[in-house]
């Protein structure tokens, strides 16, 4: 099993894309629409205090009647973030991510925000290892 650093060193987009708890949602969604992305990493001061996605607006927003004009991101953001490392496993985000249903996970290396992991990330990591494997059997049968 490959870990999360192998996936961020592969992907094609490794920017990571922050805001603000004291931003509003509104730039959160702005932000988020522009860069074609389902969350954002909060930070204050360089820190991980939080991850605002997609479901926490239509959650905590549109289906509360709140505006987006006027509510912040710390007002909605999931405060209690999970992290991994850049030497956790792929099977361990796997199975954190399955456990407590989550799409997003932020990586820190000492203290510091390294990149974001999303299921998709995974998902496409496990189908090139099952076609790698597939291939290795395919080429050990034709000798």
């Amino acid at each position: 099993m490959q870990t999360v650093a192998h996936i961020l060193n592969n992907k094609a987009n490794q920017d990571i894309y922050t805001i603000s708890p004291d931003a509003t949602v509104l730039e959160a969604l702005t932000l988020m629409a522009d860069k074609g992305i389902g969350a954002l990493v909060v930070t204050q001061d360089s820190k991980v205090v939080g991850i605002i996605s997609e479901r926490d607006y239509a959650r905590k927003v549109a289906l509360m009647e709140r505006s987006s004009y006027s509510t912040l991101v710390s007002d909605i953001m999931t405060h209690a973030v999970l992290t991994v490392t850049p030497q956790h496993s792929t099977k361990h985000c796997m199975k954190l991510m399955t456990d407590k249903h989550l799409r997003h996970l932020p990586v820190v290396d000492n203290d510091k925000l390294t990149g974001l992991v999303s299921i998709g990330d995974l998902v496409k990591n496990v189908m090139a290892e099952q076609q790698s494997l597939i291939d290795q059997l395919q080429n050990y049968i034709s000798g």
